[in-house]
């Protein structure tokens, strides 16, 4: 009986490549994991238009070839490092653990952490950011240290924000030796140097011995849903110039790739999500795309495939669907106002729970509409991200970042 290729037997896998047409080598790429991968190749097609006697077309071309499709995952710390690099055209960096020495006050209300030494600008640290306490030794050595503490309003002096976890800043004194550790990297589109990355992306039919490689391809957009209940998504776009099957029917292209990441996946109803420094508790859901604009010629003289995949602009859009409880995020797109928006999200409720968190540090909201019913009224905000481009103090001078826990 002939075996027939099933899905739960294809692997995804891909590598960056070097340099455009230079196809990764075998050794050292990344399985991933995924619900769906549709890359495929294409082609354009030419039909004759010629009038003959017979009535009858008698003839038809192949053209251009090119790849397309798109890779569907759950949202999971760590497993799309790469995608998401080449996305916001930057590495993950990461920021120096800050010992504050025995400056630092803890309170239960705003601001929750007080530097008198004021370092915590010049240490590197960003609203949006998660870092954790250690060295409390007094009444918050309980609480405050070793938490996920997220930053949503900073100073050089003075940090307020939120435990992920749900746990109260206890008031400790200045007197213990702290310092304040941000966990795993960050990525942030930049102003200059961008990156421009090709990749080598292999479906490997392992039921049948069967191997495609997509070479020289662009990861062209990322689309991130966060439903109020459910697993949060990201789709990646991808845009290639051509497949190789050269490998041979015998075994995959790459040989011994690095074990799929097995965090958690991540959900809205575990984390907080604030806007312009406040959390908001009405929302009920949200999306977001980063959209890089890619294009290619269309075909060149002399040539079956495109000589490169040409990025453009970087554009951010979205939407918020929030119930409708007073006037002020509505009077966000009334009065035009520009707001940052955090969105953070964790595997779980534990204190030191993997997450990932995005960050908008310039947003225009484009609507506020309403529906009706017998219900709770929802209002829905599509936004649009923009370029910080007065970035304050304590901001990156970005269109969007994001930091997770497990970026290597």
């Amino acid at each position: 009986m002939t075996a027939i290729a099933t899905g739960i037997f294809k692997q995804l896998v891909a590598k960056k490549q070097s340099a455009l047409g230079t196809k990764a080598s075998a050794a050292s790429a990344q399985l991933f994991r995924r619900v769906t991968s549709t890359i495929d190749l294409n082609k354009a097609t030419y039909t004759s238009a010629e009038i003959r006697p017979s009535q009858m077309r008698s003839d038809m071309r192949h053209g251009v070839r090119s790849v397309s499709g798109t890779i569907s995952g759950e949202l999971s710390p760590g497993t799309y490092q790469g995608f998401t690099e080449s996305i916001l055209r930057a590495a993950f960096a990461s920021v120096s653990a800050y010992n504050a020495g025995t400056d630092v006050t803890a309170s239960a209300t705003a601001p929750h952490f007080t530097d008198a030494s004021g370092g915590f600008i010049t240490a590197g640290l960003k609203v949006g950011m998660v870092g954790r306490w250690t060295g409390f030794a007094g009444a918050g050595a309980t609480d405050n240290n070793g938490r996920n503490f997220l930053i949503t309003v900073l100073t050089a002096t003075e940090m307020s924000g939120v435990f992920l976890d749900g746990t109260a800043v206890v008031a400790d004194a200045a007197a213990d030796d702290v310092t304040f550790t941000p966990v795993g990297k960050y990525c942030a589109v930049p102003t200059t140097g961008h990156t421009r990355d090709y990749w080598t992306i292999e479906h490997s039919f392992t039921d049948l011995d069967l191997s495609e490689q997509f070479t020289d391809c662009a990861i062209s957009s990322m689309a991130v849903r966060l439903p109020a209940t459910g697993m949060a998504t990201v789709d990646f776009s991808v845009m290639g110039l051509n497949m190789d099957t050269s490998s041979g029917a015998s075994a995959p292209y790459f040989t011994s790739p690095t074990a799929a990441s097995t965090t958690g996946t991540l959900a809205a109803v575990n984390g907080a999500l604030y806007v312009e420094g406040v959390a908001i508790g009405t929302i009920t859901g949200m999306d977001f795309t980063i959209a890089g604009n890619h294009s290619t010629p269309g075909g060149v003289v002399g040539s079956n495939v495109d000589p490169d995949i040409f990025p453009g602009a970087i554009d951010v859009s979205g939407n918020m669907t929030v119930l409708f409880s007073s006037a002020t995020m509505r009077d966000y797109f009334v009065n035009e106002t520009e707001v940052e928006v955090i969105a953070a999200f964790t595997t779980d409720n534990t204190a030191t729970a993997d997450f990932q968190v995005w960050n908008f540090p310039r947003v225009k909201v484009g609507g506020a509409s309403k529906d009706d019913g017998e219900k709770g009224l929802t209002m829905t905000m599509p936004f649009v991200a923009l370029e910080n481009v007065n970035a304050a103090t304590g901001t990156i001078a970005t269109v969007a970042w994001v930091q997770d826990s497990d970026a290597a």
